[in-house]
């Protein structure tokens, strides 16, 4: 059993872990218990709870006790009894099946739409009767005061079968091409059907003629969706006698009170699918839409989401087990999954022991889905060096990185870095004996790293606080207590190197600014004691002095920086004297090359011409040749060319 949990609601996934094939022995079924883990774990809620490969509808009879599910390959429907906690019966079908009702309360009477334009009805025994409807369906509602079929599909008309007079009755005609999905409120009993241009028409069955039309094509387009093409309905539920939601092919879901035209909440998937199916919740007012990827849960009132689910293949079909907080799904896979959120609700009475099992994992909390897998990027792979298992099964993307199993990531880990545990250890011990010192009385130490820049900064500090008191202002918050410059004064990294030359062309500069300040702040006490001797006191005498004071320090840091620029000059001189010296006493000692085997060498002059001789064409060379007498050209008798040469040595 996997738990996830999204914005704090547990979610319980009930069908994972691996099924065990049905061909295989009990023996070999309990000696697989007893080897693999995963499997002695799995929890199998429904014995069989699956299809041969894919699952497209899935319901529960009213009285709670049934299952129902079609699926294919070959098209069926399987029958499950909850109270057994095992499958009942299985029928075969002609065709497959587009989407089923249950009539009955119970499994005794069901009514199949399917993919060849048919009808079948099936009793407690079995098949019953079939009957086709002129055009191909997608949907149908069961209208209970009249015992009314409704049939919509690629036609403009909603054909109507009467059960107790076994007959057609005359049809809808409707303003839409083609219809893909049907309702009927169950209080009022309203027919509202979705159509492929987007909108939603509502029927009085009792008088047969359009009461309202709804444009949700429109309604579903805000400043913040981007659609692609015109958005028809793809699904349509009501709740209660007012409300209704309308889910559309482009991935919204549209809630509206049937006394307005305009929704209430327009909620996007932003996945740009059409929503397969909506349900409602109300315990905590939630509307559940699923498209084939995602079911999302979110208040009705608000759109707020409260959770969402996506599980690892396709949807087809979403059913919210009645009163409780059971949810079950039919995918594009062979296992249908059953999913338990206890905050919607209990367990169904037939599986209450649930409610024990997740109270016990509730106290003792397990491994989550990804607490055994490390997320790495591409890089801490190349660190590790596990850069060659990209695209190999032990590495799943995710994202902008992989998933990797832990116990894997660990070896690598302690290949790469043998030492690294030791020197983790370390450091925490070290973090726990700080914590304890900061507990004591703490006194006025400096830092390890940068202790002359922290000295000023106490010094400067210090004189700040006095002039703050004395004019009664506030104090500055101190760079040394500021969280903001705390590494400034603990990591080595940064460190003032002292002997660089920024450093000491800007050395200058700041030790004459303390030395201005230090200066600024005696005369500002001077001058405060001298306004309250004499009140009557001259400025001008003051404002001359700093003045004289501040140009005689631009002098003297213009000297500094120049005495600082010419020792510069002569460390740099002496440098390059020491390189000059060391290279005239490095002995230049001769290279040797060695010949390949069979060849002599006469000279470099040699390989200079035949690399000349090289770059010539053949017609060249053959008249070189010619002239040096290795080559000997002459016409035949026949008007061919015979050619004699010597090889050389």
């Amino acid at each position: 059993m996997q738990v996830s949990s999204l914005n704090e609601v547990k979610i319980y996934s009930l069908s994972a872990g691996r099924s065990l094939p049905e061909w295989l022995s009990d023996r070999k079924k309990r000696a697989l218990q007893k080897k693999d883990v995963d499997i002695r774990r799995r929890i199998e809620l429904i014995q069989d709870f699956e299809m041969p490969t894919v699952s497209t509808k899935i319901k529960v009879s009213r009285d709670g006790q049934y299952i129902m599910a079609v699926g294919t390959y070959k098209p069926r429907i399987r029958c499950y009894d909850t109270y057994q906690l095992s499958q009942k019966f299985e029928r075969c079908l002609d065709s497959e099946v587009v989407t089923f009702e249950i009539l009955s309360d119970d499994y005794s009477k069901i009514v199949f739409l399917e993919c060849g334009r048919f009808v079948e009805f099936h009793s407690q025994h079995g098949h019953y009767y079939k009957t086709r409807i002129p055009k191909f369906g997608r949907d149908f509602s069961y209208h209970y005061p009249s015992c009314d079929l409704y049939f919509v599909g690629a036609s403009s008309e909603v054909y109507r079968l009467n059960l107790e007079q076994g007959r057609f009755l005359n049809s809808l005609q409707t303003d839409a091409s083609e219809s893909n999905a049907c309702d009927i409120n169950p209080v009022h009993f309203l027919f509202a059907m979705g159509t492929a241009e987007g909108k939603v028409e509502c029927w009085d069955p009792r008088t047969r003629n359009r009461v309202g039309l709804l444009d949700c094509a429109l309604n579903s387009v805000t400043a913040d969706t981007e659609i692609d093409g015109l958005p028809s309905v793809s699904a349509l539920k009501f709740d209660g006698a007012l409300n209704m939601a309308v889910g559309t092919s482009t991935g919204q879901v549209l809630l509206y009170d049937l006394r307005s035209s305009n929704p209430l909440i327009v909620k996007d998937h932003h996945y740009g699918l059409p929503i397969k199916s909506i349900q409602f919740q109300h315990q905590l007012d939630l509307i559940i839409s699923a498209d084939s990827r995602i079911i999302k849960m979110w208040n009705k009132d608000t759109g707020k989401i409260f959770t969402s689910m996506e599980p690892e293949h396709d949807i087809n079909d979403v059913c919210l087990y009645p009163n409780s907080g059971m949810l079950m799904t039919a995918n594009e896979a062979p296992k249908m999954n059953i999913y338990y959120i206890p905050v919607l609700g209990p367990a169904p009475k037939w599986c209450s022991f649930l409610d024990n099992l997740t109270e016990e994992l509730e106290e003792n909390p397990e491994s989550t889905v990804y607490d055994d897998y490390k997320f790495v990027t591409r890089k801490d792979l190349e660190n590790l060096g596990l850069a060659h298992l990209i695209g190999s099964s032990l590495l799943r993307a995710y994202m902008h990185g992989f998933f990797m199993d832990i116990r894997l990531y660990h070896k690598a880990k302690m290949m790469a870095n043998p030492f690294a545990y030791e020197e983790y250890r370390r450091e925490k011990i070290r973090q726990k004996i700080e914590e304890t010192r900061a507990q004591r009385v703490q006194l006025k130490k400096l830092p390890k790293v940068n202790k002359e820049l922290a000295l000023k900064l106490i010094e400067e500090e210090g004189e700040e606080q006095q002039v703050a008191r004395k004019r009664k202002q506030k104090n500055l918050p101190s760079l040394l207590k500021d969280d903001r410059f705390k590494v400034m004064f603990e990591n080595p990294d940064f460190q003032v190197d002292e002997q660089s030359e920024e450093f000491r062309l800007l050395n200058p500069l700041v030790s004459k600014i303390s030395e201005k300040r230090k200066r600024k702040l005696k005369l500002l006490e001077e001058l405060e004691a001298q306004e309250q001797e004499e009140e009557e006191e001259p400025e001008g005498k003051a404002s001359d002095a700093e003045s004289s004071e501040s140009s005689d320090d631009e002098k003297g840091w213009v000297e500094e920086v120049r005495k600082q620029r010419k020792l510069l000059r002569q460390e740099e001189k002496v440098k390059r004297q020491e390189r000059f010296k060391e290279d005239q006493q490095t002995l230049l000692k001769p290279q040797f090359f060695e010949i390949k085997e069979g060849e002599e060498f006469r000279s470099f002059k040699d390989s200079a011409k035949k690399q000349k001789l090289m770059k010539k064409t053949l017609g060249d060379r053959l008249m070189l040749e010619e002239k040096l007498g290795t080559l000997d050209v002459s016409d035949t008798t026949v008007g061919s060319k015979q050619a004699t040469f010597k090889l050389k040595k």
